[in-house]
């Protein structure tokens, strides 16, 4: 009993020498927050695909889910490898829409909802970037994308 006592406080006072350091860290506060991502246009969107991130590097990608309206209720295609590993401080996103063109809808319409992880105190800096838009037929459409954010 005295020796596993002794063993104990041995190697207490060799963790707490040994790693000076790491209780002198500050931790870094984080906060979670949800990105809306938006497209408009005048005609009915079928396919889209954005790029987001945070111009310093303070975002981490956490999940993505599917918008509103008819054809983008489903999550979206994202790399799902790198979310899982962290490895997401900016994201392509991209869907499509197999629903008739009738049912599809025009104007703004919330096509992807991006949670993400933000990194200290400071206001996120978001680089939100359209990289396609298109019509059922494959036509390329003219449309601009939006954000708003929810969360702090």
């Amino acid at each position: 009993m005295m020796r596993r006592t002794a063993t104990t406080w041995l190697l207490a006072a060799l963790f707490a020498t040994a790693t000076p350091g790491l209780w002198a860290q500050p931790i870094e506060r984080s906060r979670f927050a949800v990105v809306d991502v938006y497209v408009d246009s005048n005609a009915p969107v079928a396919a889209w695909q954005f790029e987001l991130r945070e111009r310093r590097g303070l975002m981490q990608v956490v999940g993505i889910e599917g918008g509103e309206g008819q054809g983008f209720h489903e999550p979206p295609f994202y790399d799902r490898r790198a979310v899982a590993q962290g490895n997401s401080d900016r994201v392509i996103v991209a869907s499509y829409s197999l629903t008739t063109p009738a049912q599809l809808q025009s104007g703004r319409v919330r096509v992807a909802s991006v949670h993400v992880r933000l990194l200290g105190e400071a206001a996120p800096d978001y680089d939100l970037r359209l990289i396609a838009a298109g019509t059922a037929d494959g036509r390329v459409i003219d449309a601009k994308i939006s954000l708003e954010t929810r969360g702090r």
